[in-house]
């Protein structure tokens, strides 16, 4: 499989219309988020794969209303999911990486793979063929599945659960409701423990749901949040050989560092806020 591959400096094709409403329309704006970290003169993630992408798209970005302190947030929370991947990897050469709501993620080509890795990313069918329009397949053993991750029963057994499996969910947790999150969470797990593996997503609290309204992504594609995490144990409860081993709010992301001065200044405030400090995290589990 390639990795850490390079774009090639080829003609650019006709830009395309994207038409995706509601949650979809939403991965514009993380997409948005590591075009313009990569166009920075000192970027976080540095992928430059998102940069071209939004190029040859046809949208108002404008509307994501991502401002600099947003686009360096995705680039922090990206750029620690592409580290755990990678460290799962390195010590699970043979494994497969299973990318459930891959949008328009590059992650496949950012994670240094050996050749036993295989990859599989998940996401309905109207993004799947607006990213086979856009993102090159990686090199190796690749596997774009159209299909919504809440439908887990109707795709989960075409994922081959014979290596040990890394389950990445980004800016998805937060749009299901607490009961589909159950189902996906049980299913993972039940599919992929016997020869074990590693969970890692990103998660709104409670008070990050109640604060919907002032996340420009989801207000102006007229989105609504469900599901809010406040103690990452909850999942143990769940699925019996679930482990929890990483739970970081936010602000203790590695790379927060980075952040613009504005940015870095009001996380600071909010982590003398006991309510607020708590309104996302991000979280590694092992089963």
């Amino acid at each position: 499989m390639a990795s850490n591959a390079t774009p090639s400096a080829e003609t650019p094709p006709p830009p395309t219309k994207v038409t995706l409403t509601g949650p979809q329309e939403t991965l514009l704006a993380t997409l948005y988020g590591r075009s313009q970290d990569a166009a920075s003169p000192q970027p976080i993630l540095g992928d430059d794969w998102a940069r071209r992408t939004v190029a040859r798209i046809d949208y108002d970005f404008a509307k994501t209303g991502m401002d600099a302190n947003a686009c360096a947030s995705v680039s922090v929370r990206a750029s620690l999911l592409d580290r755990w991947t990678a460290e799962f990897l390195d010590a699970h050469p043979s494994a497969t990486v299973l990318h459930l709501a891959c949008g328009l993620d590059a992650r496949c080509l950012r994670v240094t793979c050996g050749p036993a890795v295989r990859w599989v990313d998940v996401d309905l069918p109207d993004v799947v063929a607006l990213r086979r329009e856009l993102i090159p397949a990686p090199e190796g053993d690749y596997t774009l599945l159209a299909a919504s991750a809440t439908s887990v029963d109707e795709w989960i057994d075409d994922v081959p659960a014979d290596p040990p499996t890394i389950v990445v969910l980004e800016g998805l947790t937060m749009y299901l409701r607490e009961e589909e999150g159950r189902r996906l969470m049980e299913a993972i797990v039940k599919r992929f423990s016997a020869v074990g593996g590693q969970l890692v997503f990103d998660a709104y609290g409670t008070i990050g749901i109640r604060l919907q309204s002032f996340v420009k992504p989801v207000k102006n594609t007229g989105s609504t949040l469900h599901w809010g995490i406040d103690d990452g144990k909850v999942l143990e409860a769940w699925c019996p050989g679930l482990r929890l081993v990483d739970e970081l709010r936010a602000l203790e992301m590695p790379g927060i560092e980075k952040l613009p001065l504005a940015a870095r200044m009001k996380a600071w405030v909010v982590s003398w806020l006991p309510y607020l400090r708590d309104a996302g995290r991000i979280l590694r589990y092992q089963f």
